[in-house]
C-alpha cells in the first residue's frame, strides 16, 4: 500500500505525527469538560400560572384557555396537554425531537406575554426539565441564631463573593428569614382623615421609587441625573406625605405603624434541628462542573464569616462524578492491563507485545482530540465507550504484526516485511474494523432523550476503533521495520521452513539492501 510505504520511508515524520498527537490529546483531555452524563435536552415546557383562590373552572376558563390559545401556534409543537387545579394552571408543551429548547422557551414566551390575564393573576413562569440546570452544589449556613442576619451575610458576603468565579451563572439563596418593611394600617385612624387604603398604596407606588432623571449640560461636561427616592429605613417611609389638610398635613405614620420585620417564608431549610439558609451554585452551561465546584469550595474556605457560623455542604455533583469517572477510569485501565497481558501470554516476546500495547494510548488520544472537536464531555457514557473498546483497539495490530512475522519467515528483510505483511491484510482489517464501526455509528441517529444518552458512547467507540486501524497501518509496520525478527509464538515451533537462511539479510545491514 502507498501509505504504508510512505510511512516506511518516513520514519522520523511518523514518530513526529504521533509525538505530536499525544501531546494534542493530553492537551485535549486536560480541556474536556467532566459531567456526569451527556447534556441531556428534553423537548417539553411547562407553564405554570397562578390565580389564588379560584376554582378549578375558573383557572381553566380565564387562564387556560387562553394560554393554550396563544402558545398553539408556536413552531415545533408536537403535542398540548393542561391541568386547572384550584387556584394554578399547567400547560404542558411536547416538541418534535430536536427542536432547540432555548428558542421554543423564546417563542412561549412572547406568546404569553400578549395573553390577558386576570388582574390577580400572578406571571406565567415557563418551566423546562433540564438536568443540567440543577444546581452542582448546594451549601447551608447555620449559627448565630438570628435567621436575618444569617440571611443577610448570605446574600451580601457569600452570594456576592461565588457569583464572581469563573464558570459560576447563578447564586440563589433560600431559606432564613427575608428583612422587610412592615406597614400596619390603623383602619380607625385611616378613617378619620378620609383616606382609603387605595390612596396608602398609591402614594406608596409614588414615593418609593428611583428615577432616570435625564441628562444636565454644563459647558463641556454631561451630567446623568437620577432620583434616589427609594426609602432604606422605617422612618422615611413613616415620613410619606398622604394629603394635605389646611390645619396641616397627614402622614403615614399618623395613620400607621411602621417597623421591620421578616417577610412571611415559604422556604425552610435546616442543618439537623437548627435552621440555615441555603445557598445554591448553578454553573454555565459548557463549564466543567468538576472544576467550578473546586473553584467554590477554595472560595468558601476563604470567606471572612464570624467564627460562631458554619457552612456544610449538603449536595455536591462533582463528589458523585469524580468517584463515577474514577470508576470507568479504573476499569478501563485494568481492562487495557489484561489485554496486554494476555497478548504476552501468547506472543511470549516482550518486544511485540509492546508494540502492538502502543495502540491503546494512541488510540485513545485520538479519541480525546476528536471529542474535543466534536464538543463532547469526558463523562459515564463516553468513557463507558473507551472502556468498551480498549479491548478491539489491539486487534488490527495483532493482525498486521503476525503478517508481517509470517513474512519475514519467508526470508524477506524487514523492510520488505513491514511493507508486504501489512499490505496482505491491509484490506482485511480495515473491512473488519469499518465493519464494527457502521454497527455503532447508526445510534449516533437515535432521536430522543435514549439518542442524546448513547450519541456520547457510539462516537467514542467509532473513533477509537478507527484511530486503531491508522495507528495499525502506519505506526505499527514503521516501529516493526526499525528492529530484528521477532520471536516466534509458543503455538508455532520452528521447522525447517522457519529457519533463518545462511543468505537472508540481518536486521544490521537492512537498511543497504532496501
Amino acid at each position: 500500500m502507498r501509505i504504508v510505504d510512505a510511512s516506511l520511508k518516513r520514519p522520523v515524520t511518523v514518530f513526529m505525527v504521533t509525538a505530536g498527537l499525544v501531546i494534542f490529546g493530553l492537551v485535549a483531555a486536560s480541556r474536556l469538560s467532566v459531567d456526569l452524563l451527556p447534556d441531556i435536552s428534553y423537548p417539553s415546557l411547562t407553564i405554570r400560572t397562578d390565580l389564588p383562590d379560584a376554582a378549578p373552572g375558573d383557572v381553566e376558563q380565564f387562564v387556560t384557555r387562553p394560554v393554550e390559545e396563544a402558545v398553539g401556534v408556536v413552531p415545533g409543537l408536537s403535542r398540548l396537554h393542561s391541568i386547572s387545579r384550584p387556584g394554578q394552571s399547567e400547560v404542558t408543551m411536547e416538541f418534535a425531537s430536536g427542536t432547540r429548547m432555548d428558542l421554543a422557551s423564546l417563542a412561549a414566551r412572547e406568546k404569553l406575554d400578549l395573553v390577558t390575564l386576570p388582574r390577580e393573576a400572578k406571571r406565567s413562569a415557563i418551566l423546562r426539565f433540564d438536568p443540567s440546570l440543577d444546581p452542582i452544589m448546594r451549601v447551608r449556613l447555620s449559627g448565630g441564631g438570628n435567621l436575618q442576619r444569617l440571611r443577610r451575610i448570605a446574600e451580601r458576603t457569600i452570594q456576592t463573593d461565588l457569583e464572581g468565579a469563573a464558570g459560576v451563572a447563578a447564586v440563589r439563596v433560600a431559606g432564613g428569614e427575608e428583612e422587610e418593611i412592615q406597614i400596619e394600617v390603623d383602619a380607625h385612624r385611616l378613617t378619620a382623615t378620609g383616606l382609603t387604603l387605595a390612596d396608602v398604596t398609591r402614594r406608596l407606588g409614588q414615593e418609593n421609587v428611583n428615577l432616570a432623571g435625564g441628562s444636565l449640560t454644563e459647558g463641556q461636561a454631561e451630567y446623568l441625573v437620577r432620583v434616589a427616592n427609594q426609602f432604606l429605613t422605617p422612618g422615611e417611609m413613616g415620613g410619606i406625605v398622604l394629603a394635605s389638610r389646611p390645619d396641616g398635613v397627614v402622614r403615614l405614620a399618623d395613620v400607621a405603624s411602621v417597623a421591620r420585620g421578616s417577610r412571611e417564608r415559604d422556604v425552610v431549610a435546616r442543618v439537623g434541628h437548627d435552621e440555615a439558609v441555603e445557598i445554591a451554585v448553578y454553573k454555565e452551561g459548557d463549564a466543567n462542573t468538576v472544576a467550578v465546584a473546586r473553584t467554590v469550595k477554595a472560595r468558601l474556605k476563604k470567606l471572612p464569616l464570624p467564627p460562631e457560623m458554619k457552612l456544610i455542604t449538603v449536595a455536591d455533583q462533582s463528589r458523585f462524578i469524580e468517584s463515577s469517572v474514577q470508576n470507568v477510569v479504573e476499569a478501563a485501565l485494568i481492562g487495557g492491563l489484561l489485554a496486554i497481558l494476555v497478548i504476552f501470554a501468547f506472543l511470549l516476546d516482550l518486544r511485540s507485545t509492546l508494540i502492538i500495547s502502543l495502540s491503546i494510548p494512541l488510540s485513545v488520544f485520538a479519541t480525546f482530540v476528536a471529542m474535543y472537536r466534536m464538543g463532547l464531555s469526558l463523562n459515564l457514557m463516553s468513557l463507558g465507550g473507551l472502556a468498551l473498546g480498549v479491548g478491539m483497539l489491539v486487534d488490527d495490530s495483532i493482525v498486521v504484526l503476525e503478517s508481517i512475522f509470517r513474512v519475514r519467515e519467508k526470508g524477506a528483510s524487514v523492510r520488505q516485511a513491514a511493507s508486504q505483511g501489512t499490505g496482505i491484510v491491509a484490506m482485511a482489517i480495515t473491512a473488519s474494523t469499518l465493519t464494527t464501526v457502521v454497527v455503532f455509528l447508526p445510534l449516533v441517529f437515535v432521536e430522543g432523550v435514549a439518542g442524546q444518552l448513547v450519541r456520547d458512547q457510539a462516537l467514542t467507540v467509532s473513533f477509537s476503533l478507527l484511530a486503531s486501524l491508522v495507528v495499525a497501518l502506519i505506526v505499527v509496520p514503521t516501529i516493526a521495520a526499525l528492529g530484528g525478527r521477532p520471536s516466534p509464538t509458543w503455538w508455532r515451533a520452528p521447522s525447517r521452513h522457519s529457519q533463518p537462511s545462511p543468505r537472508a539479510p540481518h536486521a544490521g545491514d537492512d537498511g543497504a539492501r532496501s
